[in-house]
């Protein structure tokens, strides 16, 4: 499909700065085939029912954006997926003058070595240590990455915690899993004294998530990879869901992706461990989720065109069209919306 068949006009001002306290006070747009209709986060309960299960991801930002020195140069780095312990790809900002074997310094102790350079754009390199070692270091050293469209991407001591989720405990994310940010311990008490279950599952968000999509035709497009684990207990969950005649409510365009690479043809999600470069346009046939709640995307990006295949370009179009009319926050810190799946022939 043509990239431009996803565009939109968003006016600056709705791009969403902060998140709105209390988190679940945000708007909620209700899409399904036959209305678009306004509620709030909290009343998530009363739009879902008893058995359904929401499958969140638990993945933890680290501090990956770090600022280095080659020589007299500095260079901007940010972290998008880890190799090995000691090893991640990276974006750098001037990349191209980066050569293997250059050694980027952050602090007197603290550096790395360029192992690779890749066609894509993206940089191996290896850290001076590795592990719980290099946690550290990012921590000491590093910058929560926001995406560009908040504040420039300059992250302050509130974004540490604003931009990590509820559920969030296993580092290696980059970007945060934008629709769980949303919730609360009182919204959770909510959904579970309805019956409603909750399972968890990982995938690292990559930087790739904020590059934009340079081609002109969706077959053109190379996705970033990202790593996910998706264990036994959440697959044994799932299937108990779907035995009772519960729906899968995928939190998240991330948890949606993991869950569509674990299923079988027959819609089975099985144990999953590793990459996935699942790339979603309009003509894929959903296995494994039967809802979707997402944040509001940017124009021409894989995420709205993931929202498009599964609730349809059409009504996706008229729903940001409403959205953006009625005055919903967008993208990261943004309003969220509760999607049903196109009904296809």
């Amino acid at each position: 499909m043509r990239v431009d068949a996803f565009d939109f006009e968003l006016p600056p001002e709705r791009i969403a700065q902060r998140p709105v306290e209390p988190r679940d006070a945000a708007r909620l747009l209700r899409v399904t085939p036959d209305q678009i209709a306004d509620f709030a986060v909290r009343d998530l309960p009363s739009l879902l029912a008893p058995g359904d299960l929401l499958v969140f991801n638990d993945t933890r930002v680290v501090p990956a954006r770090l600022i280095g020195r080659r020589g007299a140069a500095t260079v901007s780095i940010t972290l998008h997926q880890a190799l090995a312990l000691d090893t991640w790809l990276v974006f750098a900002k001037p990349g191209k003058r980066l050569r293997v074997g250059d050694r980027v310094r952050f602090a007197g102790d603290f550096s790395a070595e360029v192992l690779e350079k890749r066609p894509a754009g993206d940089i191996a390199l290896r850290f001076d240590r590795g592990g719980a070692a290099l946690m550290a270091a990012l921590h000491e050293h590093g910058k929560i990455p926001l995406p560009p469209y908040i504040r420039g991407g300059i992250a302050d001591l509130r974004d540490q915690s604003d931009y990590q989720t509820l559920f969030a405990r296993r580092e290696g994310a980059v970007a945060a899993p934008t629709a769980a940010l949303h919730f609360t311990d009182g919204l959770m008490a909510a959904l579970a004294a309805r019956g409603i279950g909750s399972t968890l599952l990982t995938l690292h968000v990559g930087a790739g998530t904020f590059l934009p999509v340079k081609v002109d035709d969706t077959a053109d497009h190379v996705m970033h990879e990202e790593l996910g684990v998706l264990g036994a207990e959440t697959a044994d969950r799932i299937a108990r869901t779907r035995a009772a005649g519960g729906r899968i409510v995928a939190v998240g365009t991330t948890s949606l992706r993991l869950l569509e690479s674990a299923a079988a043809a027959d819609g089975t999600v099985k144990p999953f461990e590793g990459g996935t470069r699942l790339f979603i346009t309009p003509g894929y046939r959903f296995r494994a989720v039967d809802r979707l709640m997402t944040n509001f995307h940017l124009p021409k990006s894989t995420l709205f065109m993931l929202v498009s295949a599964f609730a349809g370009l059409a009504r996706m179009r008229a729903a940001y069209e409403h959205a953006t009319r009625t005055g919903y926050r967008f993208y990261s810190y943004g309003d969220s919306s509760l999607l049903d799946p196109e009904i296809l022939p």
